[in-house]
């Protein structure tokens, strides 16, 4: 005969050994689990209770998985109710909330909370107060003569007060009858305050300070998330020297109709100065800025932006951060088509701003095939081709515009070989037609014109690696060293155009750059500039890593390249600048960054470009930096730069910390820019006083005092952004 009583004597037995036991129960299951050797355990069969003391886990699991943890030194758990008494330290985890307390009881099943003294945190908020009656009805929880906080502390420093509380837990809370306290001081009552737990429904941004330009000045923001899709910034500035400034930046998702914003500002400047050209700019200036994103299906995406701005220096002048990602930006819409080897792009780009230098593109069409193979043969085919009609104006039309048409097509195919298992060779032929109409306008001076272009070449590539795993660097803070270089040279050949480049109208023409451009097609894009080409570019790169704390680390990234140009073009020589970019990272607190660019042909070095940062420690870092530019007009346009930097931070201690940044132009001796920044920890606050000085080289000095402020439940800010954008310290 099977004894009916083994299961539960069974079951008992593991809960006096201190194990943890589950128990089935309708609706859900359950666990208890002593936490220490000294915890007792009992169970009533026939109430289906549990008792147990002495340090004790409960976890509850409902039918839909979703689970309730409860901890305390004492509980007794109905299994049939849900019913848990808990006393001592007593914490309760569940539905996005924890409960804290030295009594409480709560039904598992129903969710019904009651407790005498208790705290509780949803963080960024944390509640707590006396005599709690939580009942959950419909998922809200009600409390009374309870309090709430951002400052999670024993004893906050501020705190609101209410009668009344009642808790959509992921959702919100509605306190009635509410005081807001600093310290022990009333300050403010709402009759009801409402508080959104999934996004900052509305806060004030005041950044006062002063600035020579602008006399003192008080920055301020009104931010207003209407609904989890809709959101305002209403910006309202005084500058004592220049006026008033305002204007809303609205920001929506509009779900399948796609994603944008809209932001507009218009000041009154009281010293507006002058433009590019010497006159006077109108003292009524604005900018509107509006961008939209949708999807319409799936690889078809659309695109539309408008800058538009009364004149060049606006941004730089109100809105410096926008300033210092874009001094020129422009408008355009865009839709592109992507296929899995072709995509359609179609731009259309106006100018709508005459005081800066446009290519209008009215439209620009480009069909673009990706390298893709050709049936079942080892050939690849890739192309390029564009039509449209373009219009070349000039900043301020101080220079005559031109117009034309202009249709371009690019084909080419590639051979891709592999030798030895380790060599690879691609041969590539190609060739462009482009056709131009009669060009118009002022300055128009080409007629209608036909271009062919041929072109071939080889890339040939390896990689070579050697690992030593048991190698110790402990120079380095290494074990275990891979090597792996990779060589390359790559021959391009093309002859002489039937049209040379001065012949054409430029459109697409080749802009100076501080880097190598591409000497392939299509990388190589400026198709009006397309000339004769017979060169070799060759490049190594070295890559040395090591093991550090139990991950791939990178000891050294060194790549050097440079061009032989069998037939240098007119103003070329035979061998291109020498480049040298270098990564070291001796140590996993220390890294050495270097960018050089070295005249051949003179011995002379055009760029180099080297910084070091120290972050041996958590509570400091130190950056320094050195730019050289040769002065050289011919190769900047420009004066050239000897520029040091230097970026220090420092933790003093758990309430202050400093930073510092520098930039001194040794070339004639100014200290261009120094800004110092005293951050102060206010437990639930952050507050910064930065002050930056500027010499303007026009014989006088911008100095700027900013204050800021950040609430640390609810930051305006990320991590180490006022690092990368220092400007937001100043309200910029």
């Amino acid at each position: 005969m099977k004894p009916r009583f083994l299961p539960s004597w069974l079951a008992l037995a593991i809960w006096c050994a201190g194990i943890a036991a589950w128990a089935a129960e309708p609706g859900g299951r359950y666990e208890v689990k002593l936490l220490t050797k000294e915890g007792s355990q009992s169970f009533d069969f026939n109430t289906g209770v549990v008792t147990a003391r002495g340090g004790v886990l409960v976890r509850y699991e409902n039918e839909q998985g979703k689970e309730a943890e409860l901890t305390a030194n004492q509980v007794s758990l109905n299994q049939k109710t849900g019913e848990v008494q808990a006393d001592g330290s007593v914490f309760l985890r569940g539905e996005g909330h924890l409960w804290r307390g030295e009594q409480l009881s709560y039904n598992f099943k129903s969710k019904v909370i009651k407790a005498a003294e208790f705290r509780s945190g949803a963080a960024p908020f944390y509640l707590g107060g006396f005599s709690l009656q939580a009942v959950n009805t419909n998922n809200h929880y009600t409390a009374t003569n309870t309090f709430f906080t951002t400052d999670d502390v024993a004893e906050p420093g501020y705190r609101v007060r209410c009668r009344s509380l009642v808790i959509v837990p992921g959702e919100r809370f509605e306190a009635y009858e509410a005081t807001l306290y600093l310290g022990s001081v009333p300050v403010m009552y709402w009759p009801k305050y409402t508080r959104s737990l999934k996004t900052h429904d509305d806060y004030w941004v005041l950044t006062p300070g002063y600035r020579s330009l602008y006399g003192p000045f008080a920055l301020g923001t009104y931010h207003r998330a209407f609904t989890t899709n809709l959101s305002v910034d209403l910006h309202l500035d005084y500058r004592q020297l220049r006026g008033v400034g305002v204007g809303p930046d609205f920001n929506y998702d509009a779900g399948r109709w796609g994603q944008g914003s809209l932001k507009l500002y218009y000041a009154h400047d009281d010293r507006a100065g002058t433009n590019g050209v010497g006159g006077p700019i109108n003292n009524d200036r604005h900018r509107l800025n509006f961008s939209h994103r949708v999807e319409i299906r799936t690889n078809l995406t659309v695109k539309a932006v408008v800058r538009e701005q009364s004149d060049a220096f606006l941004i730089r002048d109100f809105l410096e951060h926008e300033y210092r990602q874009n001094i020129q930006p422009n408008s355009f819409l865009e839709a592109n088509q992507l296929w899995s080897n072709w995509s359609l792009n179609l731009l259309v780009q106006p100018r709508i701003n005459d005081f800066f230098e446009t290519v209008e593109r009215l439209p620009d069409v480009k069909l673009t095939g990706f390298r893709q193979q050709i049936g079942v043969t080892p050939l690849f085919y890739e192309s390029e081709s564009t039509a449209g009609y373009y219009k070349h104006e000039f900043a301020d039309n101080v220079r005559l515009g031109f117009a034309a048409w202009r249709a371009d097509t690019y084909h080419q195919v590639v051979l891709p070989q592999n030798f030895f298992g380790w060599l690879n060779v691609t041969p590539r032929v190609g060739g462009r037609l482009t056709h131009y109409g009669e060009s118009e306008g002022r300055g128009a001076a080409t007629t209608e014109a036909s271009r062919g272009v041929f072109n071939t070449g080889v890339e040939i590539t390896t990689k070579l690696h050697h690992t030593l795993p048991n190698k110790d660097l402990p120079l380095f803070q290494g074990k275990g060293l891979r090597h792996i270089l990779e060589p390359s040279i790559n021959y391009a050949y093309v002859p002489s155009p039937n049209r040379l480049p001065t012949t054409l109208p430029q459109f697409d023409y080749e802009v100076p750059s501080l880097r190598l451009l591409p000497i392939e097609f299509p990388d190589y894009n400026a198709i009006d500039a397309v000339d004769s080409q017979n060169v070799f570019r060759f490049s190594l790169r070295n890559l040395l890593q090591t093991k550090r704390n139990d991950r791939i680390d990178t000891l050294v990234n060194w790549a050097l390249y440079t061009d032989w140009r069998l037939k240098p073009r007119a103003g070329q020589g035979t061998f291109a600048d020498a480049f040298s970019d270098l990564d070291f990272k001796p140590r996993d607190w220390l890294m050495f960054t270097s960018e050089n660019r070295v005249d051949l042909d003179n011995g002379r070095w055009r760029i180099a470009d080297h910084r070091v940062t120290f972050t041996p420690e958590d509570h400091w870092s130190l950056a320094l930096g050195h730019r050289y530019l040769r002065n050289d007009p011919l190769f900047l346009g420009g004066p050239g730069n000897n520029l040091f930097t230097s970026s220090f931070y420092y933790r003093i201690n758990e309430n202050y910390a400093l930073r510092t940044r520098h930039f001194f132009e040794s070339r004639d001796g100014r200290l261009e820019e120094q800004q110092y920044s005293v951050y102060r920890d206010f437990r639930s606050w952050v507050g910064a006083f930065t002050l930056r000085v500027r010499d303007q080289r026009n014989g006088s000095m911008d100095y700027t005092i900013g204050f800021t402020f950040n609430l640390k439940a609810a930051p305006r800010y990320k991590l180490d952004q006022d690092r990368e954008n220092p400007t937001m310290l100043l309200g910029g």
